[in-house]
């Protein structure tokens, strides 16, 4: 008999219904079984996706034999307790994303992993994005030469979803840590761990009680002496976007996570040296417009990686000390723009 995945999700969020989606596409994964506190979203999610096992305690969803894998897409200060919670109970899990909100979680979730022969992903959803999967490829196969400074942001106005009392409210949590976290991530994937940071941040915009900045820039050095930039705002006034360029010493790549296009600049294609001026155009560069699919949120191609990584037994990707590792970074940003100071990430987990 083919094996199917029966798959648990808890949380009903938007972003737990993206996962839910992606679950139920699957032609090996059943979703079986859903949680949330909030019984009116749990029934009416549970309807949308005709799932008639409900739960209101993620730790009855967990306790149930019959399911494989869990997905956590729970407010990230209680990452923690359910993914250890579910790996003892001997399931695969997809945690999103950030790992945790201290160093001691990440070394308490690293350690749970260890002691598991089941599989942990951390769900960073930039590294499915098809801007940005396109991007890494060109930017690997030595498109755009050797990589010479990479910038990344995330501009997200919280003004109409934060206030006292919400989950995004927690210090902890911090703008970098919470949402920031997309763009560090996406860098690391791309750059490589970021050796020293450097960080600044201000709070000009939102509600003086956030018990943090709400806008950080940092300036990273990356291995192989790359430089780079993260800006992090969330009080800027503009649509959300991720807006990244990588810059190497043969071209350029400027690109969105909500855009339908990316812009490439280079100077030679398959080693035929280009013009780089545009005769029409006096000192103006040629782009080439690459047309990519808008999904910022591919909960879809980030299952299917999942449900391959259990069915097929392979090696996870994005590890728990991939997402450890972010979360430090991110930590380090924190650190610089608090105390002024360069700050090296720790990496040790």
């Amino acid at each position: 008999m083919e094996k199917i995945i029966n798959v648990g999700v808890i949380s009903c969020s938007n972003m737990a219904r993206g996962h839910m989606r992606g679950v139920v596409r699957h032609p090996k994964a059943e979703l079986v079984a859903i949680c949330d506190i909030d019984v009116e979203k749990l029934n009416k999610v549970g309807e949308e996706f005709n799932v008639a096992r409900r739960y209101t305690d993620y730790k009855e969803l967990i306790a149930q034999p019959d399911i494989d894998a869990v997905i956590i897409v729970t407010p990230d200060r209680e990452h923690k307790d359910m993914a250890i919670a579910a790996l003892e109970a001997g399931k695969h899990v997809l945690c999103e994303k950030p790992l945790a909100l201290t160093r001691e979680e990440c070394v308490e979730i690293a350690e749970a992993v260890k002691k598991t022969d089941k599989k942990f992903m951390v769900g960073q959803i930039c590294r499915y994005t098809p801007a940005f999967k396109a991007a890494k490829e060109i930017i690997d196969r030595g498109d755009i030469g050797e990589l010479m400074f990479v910038e990344s942001e995330y501009a997200h106005d919280y003004e109409s979803i934060l206030k006292p009392g919400n989950w995004r409210w927690d210090p902890l949590r911090n703008g970098v840590v919470g949402g920031g976290c997309h763009a560090v991530d996406l860098l690391r994937w791309i750059a490589g761990d970021p050796e020293e940071v450097q960080a600044y941040s201000n709070h000009k915009i939102f509600d003086p009680e956030l018990p943090y900045d709400d806008s950080t820039i940092a300036i990273m050095k990356f291995p192989n002496n790359v430089i780079g930039k993260v800006f992090v705002s969330v009080a800027c006034k503009r649509n959300y976007t991720m807006r990244s360029l990588f810059y190497g010493t043969k071209g350029t790549i400027i690109c969105d996570n909500r855009s339908e296009k990316f812009q490439l600049y280079r100077t030679s294609i398959n080693g035929v040296t280009e013009p780089i001026l545009n005769p029409s155009k006096m000192n103006s560069e040629i782009p080439v417009d690459i047309p990519v699919a808008i999904n910022n949120h591919n909960a879809t191609a980030e299952f299917e990686d999942f449900a391959s990584i259990i069915l097929n037994d392979k090696e996870v990707t994005t590890t728990v000390y991939e997402g450890a590792k972010t979360v430090a970074a991110c930590f380090a940003i924190v650190e610089s723009a608090q105390t002024g100071k360069v700050v090296k990430p720790d990496y040790n987990f």
